[in-house]
């Protein structure tokens, strides 16, 4: 595996998990904390990774932050809220509670 490959793998892991510690993500890969550390501030570059130091400590991403949600047009949102009154009660609370996904 080369560096792109694994700095692509470290993000796969961290928007499913969230939070990790450089030791397990070194020893998932089979390199040094070191080659981690300078994973994580290039990937710091492209995405809004976190790190922080002590116990509990680690890189994380925000809970906010999800690449692979559909994101809709200003025109479409609008769209959807003239439909919204015309909407069931179910269909509504789909649509209300989109940005929640």
């Amino acid at each position: 595996m080369n560096a792109i490959e694994r700095r692509e793998e470290i993000m796969r892991i961290l928007i499913v998990r969230r939070h990790e510690t450089m030791q397990v993500l070194a020893a998932e890969f089979g390199v040094t904390d070191r080659t981690i550390r300078n994973d994580i501030t290039i990937l710091t570059a492209k995405y809004p990774l976190k790190t922080s130091r002590g116990i509990g400590g680690g890189v994380s991403i925000p809970d906010s932050f999800h690449p692979h949600k559909n994101i809709l047009s200003v025109e479409q949102v609008n769209v959807l809220k003239e439909l919204i009154p015309k909407a069931n009660e179910h269909q509504q609370t789909v649509v209300l509670n989109y940005d929640q996904q």
